[in-house]
């Protein structure tokens, strides 16, 4: 997934499994003064890599063909004069916690290089001793991977974009690899001592029954990833299938492709954790768990975005120009940031809301308070509205949806919404970030 935009959510592969639309269902709440929130915000790092070695029709990360020959050197020069340039702009007190490279195909990069950007992030940075350091891999760029260098060069989290085990689908989707690369990529990574692995899956392909997506799904189990994010292809704004839009399977197929998809998961021993993400025990992705609890982020690389809390309890949002050769040009400038943006009032209560309800567990009202400056009372008050209409449920300081509101969290969300007018411009909440365009990391 890429580094969050202004609210993690576009995923670019498409909705995440656990979340449909429906009519908007109410008016947004009042809202309650604030006061100023709490610190330290725990802290987190997104890299992104700007290349692919085609643009897939569906994906609309920010993301370049890669020309014959890649920049390595220039590009690592460019991230590490931008981690210079922002820590310069930002008091970083707090140690990050994890470490998502994103894209993109960051695999496209040699191991060495990939060193080079986690040695210079360590010599800038307080890195925790147990940080989460995760890398996006395309199957059809892992041929020649050294997964062992990696290892070595202290990433150890893997996330593998596979999206099916159907050639034809694969095919249909623009993926330069196949399902035979799939299982050669993983089984490489296993074999060299990645004990943290990813698969990315999707459904509701092009003219894809519901035991296509079963078998898809059964394919990836039978690996023993410790972690499946699951999302159902939608056809994004200025992609190639949005202009062309392929033949999609009924709603009601796609409906009971969910339900079944879901169970089948859960009797694996996989726990749906957030709307698209399902993990072994004790092996949910820290660093989008940081994104959906409203934890900060520094985003590096072109197209990135990252969310900062300061010491006086004010978020900004800050993001890199978009083009790669934009974006060499003037890394580590001020030149080389396209947009610092202050996020307050009902505008923060709202990207937190987008961010935590997410969770299957929902949040913390003292969390909530923590990150946004509210109290819990104020949050509750907002929040009236979704629990009158059994949307959500408190117990105790916890909020959550509840089914109905985890099925339909995008209207459930626009009741709270300060400007329904802006329902059509905001991320969809299961869109990433990026990427989340940019921006949240896929898990």
């Amino acid at each position: 997934m890429s580094s969050p935009e202004p609210v993690p959510g576009a995923s670019g592969r498409g909705a995440a499994a656990g979340s449909r639309r429906s009519a908007p269902l109410g008016e947004p709440a009042p809202l309650s003064p604030a006061k100023e929130p709490a610190n330290p915000v725990p802290l987190c790092l997104y890299v992104h890599f700007p290349w692919c070695r085609r643009k897939c029709p569906y994906c609309d990360f920010n993301s370049h063909p890669a020309g014959p020959v890649l920049e390595e050197d220039r590009y690592v020069d460019a991230l590490l004069g931008d981690l210079d340039f922002e820590l310069s702009r930002l008091r970083v007190d707090r140690e990050v916690r994890s470490v998502f490279m994103g894209g993109g195909t960051p695999s496209l990069f040699s191991p060495g290089a990939l060193a080079r950007i986690l040695e210079g992030i360590r010599a800038r940075l307080t890195l925790a001793n147990d940080a989460e350091i995760t890398l996006e891999a395309n199957p059809g760029t892992t041929e020649y991977a050294d997964f062992a260098a990696c290892l070595d060069a202290g990433i150890n989290r893997l996330s593998i974009g596979a999206q099916s085990f159907d050639d034809a689908a694969l095919a249909t989707l623009g993926r330069i690899h196949t399902a035979g690369e799939t299982v050669r990529a993983f089984r490489k990574a296993r074999g060299a001592g990645f004990r943290n692995i990813n698969l990315d899956l999707m459904y509701g392909l092009p003219a894809q029954a519901c035991e296509g997506a079963m078998d898809d799904l059964d394919q990836a189990i039978a690996l023993g990833p410790e972690h499946i994010s699951l999302y159902q292809l939608t056809l994004e704004p200025n992609t190639v299938f949005h202009r062309y839009p392929p033949p999609l399977p009924p709603e009601d197929e796609i409906a009971r492709m969910q339900e079944t998809l879901l169970g089948r998961l859960r009797l694996a021993g996989y726990t749906q954790y957030e709307v698209s993400s399902h993990a072994r025990e004790g092996r949910q992705c820290r660093h989008n768990l940081n994104y959906w609890n409203f934890g900060d982020y520094i985003g590096i690389g072109a197209g990135a975005h990252g969310k900062f809390t300061d010491t006086a309890g004010r978020v900004q949002r800050r993001a890199r120009k978009r083009h790669p050769a934009g974006y060499l040009a003037l890394a580590g400038t001020e030149q080389a940031v396209a947009e610092i943006r202050e996020v307050g009032g009902h505008d923060l209560l709202f990207e937190f809301f987008m961010n935590a309800l997410r969770l299957k567990d929902g949040f913390a009202l003292s969390t909530a308070a923590e990150r946004t400056g509210y109290s819990g009372e104020s949050i509750v008050h907002v929040l009236a509205p979704l629990i009158t209409r059994e949307l959500a449920f408190r117990t105790g300081d916890r909020i959550a949806c509840t089914d109905r509101g985890y099925l339909f969290l995008d209207d459930a969300l626009a009741m709270v919404l300060p400007d329904r007018e802006a329902v059509a411009a905001r991320p969809r909440p299961d869109r990433q970030l990026p990427g989340p365009a940019i921006g949240m990391a896929r898990p």
